[in-house]
């Protein structure tokens, strides 16, 4: 069974910095990709930053410089660094596995930047 369990979001002023966490159970972040995407309310869910599965990165071009993905493979961890937060980086964060053409999706965290 595939879980993966997201921490790290909540309230934050603009101009500081989170970082979110995804742990992986029933598989391994390495060689899949894994990364994460956002849903801000009345828009559609976005790619936010992911690994492939080759181990190089992919972002949304409008949030390179300020969010950085990594991830530790002994603790099939994948993490999302996010500096210089902005109000319009507020919304529902989550965690995403692409395995054998099957998608799975953490249950979502709330990211809140204040103005």
């Amino acid at each position: 069974q595939v879980q993966l369990v997201e921490s790290g979001g909540g309230l934050v002023q603009a101009g500081g910095s989170l970082r979110l966490s995804c742990t992986a159970s029933g598989i391994s972040i390495n060689n899949n990709v894994v990364g994460w995407y956002r849903q801000a309310p009345g828009k559609q869910r976005e790619l936010v930053a992911t690994f492939t599965r080759y181990g190089t990165t992919n972002y949304e071009d409008s949030l390179k410089g300020r969010f950085t993905i990594s991830r530790d493979n002994a603790k099939n961890t994948v993490y999302l660094q996010m500096n210089s937060l902005k109000p319009e980086d507020t919304a529902v964060y989550y965690c995403h596995a692409l395995i054998s053409f099957m998608n799975y999706w953490g249950q979502g965290m709330q990211v809140t930047v204040s103005s």
